[in-house]
């Protein structure tokens, strides 16, 4: 039993550290992440995009926020890099929106 508590501690003592140490903020990256899952979605829930469709849609939202957490990596996310983060979504959008209107459908 101490055992157990002396680990709840330690995770929560590390937890704690680890909310502390500061990343940059992205909120524009986030809420357009937040708003392409959700056309994403609706295009599922609606049968306009395939599963096929939707595969390719999720592994691009993927390599974004891989994109995101690199530049994130070293403290700073620079303007070049919010730059090339907004190119990635822009192109990813008009993915979505290619995807959702065109004539395929799920059966």
């Amino acid at each position: 039993m101490n055992q157990l508590l002396r680990t709840l501690f330690l995770t929560a003592t590390f937890a704690a550290a680890g909310s502390t140490i500061a990343q940059p903020a992205t909120p524009r990256v986030d809420q357009r992440e937040a708003h392409q899952q959700q056309r994403m979605a609706q295009g599922v829930a609606s049968g306009q995009l395939t599963p096929r469709e939707t595969q390719r849609l999720e592994a691009e939202q993927a390599r974004i926020e891989r994109t995101e957490t690199r530049a994130k990596a070293d403290g700073v996310v620079t303007p070049a890099e919010r730059r090339h983060l907004a190119h990635e979504q822009n192109r990813a959008s008009r993915h979505i929106a290619k995807q959702k209107h065109d004539r395929q459908r799920r059966h």
